[in-house]
């Protein structure tokens, strides 16, 4: 990788890389494009090679970035439509499956890192339920969720957890949400990364633990993300480098992101399920 600068968001690492080597340079082993979905920009980036493994600093996968609008709370207009384009997202990078394990990653006592623990309040868990009373239930795919929580106050890797988890529940996807650090601060709570790459929980920050893959867990593994932090030596020099700053207003915006991504996952696993259900389900 050419930049130094920190980040888990596949789009900002091509940009960077770009900069450092300039705007005409050809990079091969990775295929980039943008459009639009309930009219959000979205990037989609996907890594073929090698070369570009190596250049952007992430695994070979296909890599979204959602482009969220300034207002996105449950109470916004803008509320439908992006976990809409979110729910299309995640349903291009994951196979349709009957039994899902989410993850919600992070550590919910920093409120930066606390989006996976939120957004777990609106996840429809369903596999007690689909096991106990299966018929009533076939609208629903079995959904179980955990929060390992982080090394420092479990004293585990998340992915030990997960693995074991995922060997005694065999589910046919993991969806595994956290957060994630950014390179432009513009973007900070204001874009949501899909991936069927997998995750390495901490890898924006400097601390990288083990990831959760299909290489290391033996099923597919979505990730979905918020950047909520960017690296101050991205724009004060080297001497903020391994300083993270957050937005004023983070609570709100992992709040708001938080639900965005529950919903939409909701509806990627629950297929037949409209928002207004989750509305009255989640109460």
């Amino acid at each position: 990788m050419l930049f130094s600068c920190r980040t888990d968001m596949a789009d900002e690492a091509g940009k960077l890389w770009n900069r450092s080597a300039g705007e005409n340079t050809q990079l091969d082993g990775v295929i980039a494009r943008t459009e639009k979905l309930e009219g959000l920009d979205v990037t989609a980036v996907e890594i073929t090679g090698e070369e570009g493994e190596r250049a952007l600093g992430k695994a070979r996968g296909k890599y979204f970035s959602l482009d969220l609008p300034q207002h996105f709370d449950r109470g916004s207009d803008s509320f439908i439509p992006a976990v809409k384009a979110l729910t299309e997202l995640i349903c291009r990078c994951a196979p349709q499956t009957e039994s899902v394990l989410v993850a919600a990653l992070g550590n919910p006592d920093i409120t930066p890192d606390a989006l996976g623990g939120l957004a777990a309040s609106s996840i429809l868990v369903t596999r007690h339920l689909k096991r106990q009373e299966a018929e009533e239930f076939t609208a629903f795919a079995s959904l179980a969720l955990c929060r390992p929580g982080v090394l420092g106050t479990s004293g585990m890797e998340t992915a030990l957890q997960i693995g074991v988890l995922c060997r005694e529940l065999q589910p046919g996807l993991v969806i595994a949400i956290d957060a994630l650090a950014g390179s432009e601060p513009e973007r900070l709570c204001r874009a949501v990364q899909v991936s069927d790459a997998g995750i390495s929980p901490g890898s924006g920050v400097g601390n990288d633990r083990q990831e959760l893959s299909r290489r290391s867990l033996g099923i597919p593994v979505v990730s979905v993300g918020i950047p909520t932090v960017i690296d101050a030596g991205s724009f004060g020099g080297e001497e903020l480098s391994g300083m993270f700053v957050t937005p004023r207003s983070i609570d709100a915006f992992v709040r708001a992101g938080a639900r965005l991504i529950g919903y939409a996952v909701d509806l990627a696993v629950h297929r037949s399920l409209s928002i207004s259900d989750i509305d009255v389900l989640l109460g």
